[in-house]
């Protein structure tokens, strides 16, 4: 992978966790209901891999 792609990859995953973190504080989203959000997502992912 070109170094530009990998930090464009990066950049990216950094601006939608920022997104994702000021869209729940603009809805009074409680942090620990985005972290618990975040838990069972990988959760789900990580147990569609074992199949």
């Amino acid at each position: 992978m070109p170094l530009t792609h990998f930090l464009s990859l990066i950049a990216f995953v950094i601006l939608a966790a920022g997104l994702t973190l000021g869209l729940a504080v603009w809805a009074d989203l409680p942090l620990a209901a985005l972290g618990f959000a975040a838990l069972a997502g990988t959760l789900i992912v990580g147990a569609r891999q074992w199949r």
